[in-house]
């Protein structure tokens, strides 16, 4: 007996009358049979390649070249949090308010508890989401031990830096108020007057460099600031304020503070008054900075905006950085256009026509068409009230469809 008549015989033919099972093409995935060839088989040889190519883990591996963290233990945080439950259970004065919606929350104190608990975890993970990290440091990245706060002010009106919100030019035209605690441990979190600390802050954007795409702009660089003090530290390089050209969309303003384990001798950096506005002098690149000095300075802050073109930095292009504004547009490709049909078909008639007019023309038809219908002081005629109550006779389908859309007020004529 074949092999093909003993499939038939014991029923792993399936139902297919006459027509013998072939063996190696049917498979069992999720519970459902596939006929024909199993996943994978119709692979190419470099398709085969790549799978089988092992990556190593140590090179792809990202490096935490931030402060540890130490944490007390699970048992002694946890508890904790039940002596504080406790505590808020027994206060009967607490219930009272809640019950009659009079207790007030101190926002401030709930800030000050998210920052010191999730708050700069969750910045580490929004600032891996804008590819902060990745830009500025290639495969290593840190977790912020130290909380940054920056504030820009303009008129009576202050601006915080928080996890990449969106600060206009005009709103960041003036250095910003920048303060930390100087005395503060970046492994234990804990602060208190003790040995004299020296931070380093650096602001840059990477997204500004216009000749080297790969290439950051220095914008603030602060160094050898004694015990968080900002107002008496080193400065290298003056504060310039963002300046994204219009049509490039949003760009990313970075703080950094690094923790010195000591006065550093940063004079190479310095840069002289009279190139406060060459853009050249101002290439930076933070990863090879860190590379230099990593021995001496380790990164415990962060804070980074979005920036977008407004009108004041017209003014900054012209009298500060004496060029001329830049202007990106998108050079949008003319529409392919197929060569007339003797016989369009499918196709509306008025709609095939117009694609082969000179567009000004159709434009100006239009415009023309819906100024006749307007009164120069009483405005557009008053549309029906019930635009499809009312029939369509006596005219070509083509021409039914366009005075439908004209009743109901849809299609290119409301383009104008």
């Amino acid at each position: 007996m074949s092999f093909s008549n003993l499939l038939m015989k014991s029923g792993l033919n399936h139902g297919l009358r006459g027509t013998p099972a072939k063996v190696g093409l049917m498979s069992t995935r999720q519970g459902h049979r596939l006929r024909g060839k199993p996943p994978g088989v119709a692979r190419t040889l470099e398709q085969r390649l790549q799978e089988e190519t092992v990556t190593d883990a140590e090179v792809v591996a990202r490096i935490n070249i931030g402060f540890p963290q130490l944490k007390e233990s699970r048992s002694a945080q946890l508890k904790t949090r039940l002596e504080h439950l406790k505590t808020q259970r027994s206060n009967k004065q607490l219930e009272q308010l809640a019950r009659s919606h009079k207790l007030i929350i101190d926002l401030d104190k709930v800030q000050q508890t998210y920052v010191q608990t999730t708050g700069q975890h969750d910045l580490r993970l929004i600032a891996d989401h804008y590819g902060i990290f990745e830009h500025l440091y290639g495969s290593a990245y840190f977790v912020p031990r130290v909380p940054l706060s920056i504030l820009y002010e303009l008129g009576d009106t202050l601006t915080p830096v928080y996890n990449g919100n969106v600060i206009k030019p005009a709103e960041a035209a003036k250095a910003p108020a920048v303060s930390f605690d100087g005395f503060m441990d970046p492994i234990t979190g804990k602060s208190g007057a003790g040995q004299d600390s020296y931070w380093t802050l650096l602001a840059t954007n990477p997204d500004a460099h216009y000749t080297n795409p790969s290439a950051e702009c220095l914008h603030w660089f602060i160094g050898n600031i004694p015990n968080g003090r900002v107002g008496e530290g080193q400065v290298l390089a003056e504060y310039l304020a963002p300046f994204p050209p219009k049509g490039v969309g949003y760009q990313r303003m970075v703080f950094v503070l690094y923790k010195q384990q000591g006065v550093m001798d940063l004079g190479t950096y310095q840069l002289a008054a009279s190139d406060y506005s060459n853009l050249e002098k101002r290439t930076f690149s933070t990863l090879e900075f860190y590379r230099q000095h990593q021995e001496q300075l380790t990164p415990a802050g962060l804070a980074f905006y979005q920036t977008n073109w407004d009108e004041s930095l017209t003014e900054l292009y012209h009298n500060i950085l004496n060029i001329k504004e830049p202007v990106y547009e998108y050079d949008f490709p003319k529409p392919y256009l197929s060569d007339q049909k003797f016989f369009p078909l499918k196709q509306p008639f008025n709609l095939y026509m117009d694609k082969h007019r000179d567009e000004k023309q159709l434009n100006k038809e239009y415009l023309q068409r819906k100024l006749a219908k307007t009164h120069p002081f009483d405005g557009p005629a008053k549309q029906l009230r019930f635009p499809n109550a009312h029939p369509i006779r006596d005219v070509p389908s083509w021409l039914k469809t366009e005075i439908r859309k004209q009743r109901l007020g849809t299609g290119r004529v409301q383009d104008y």
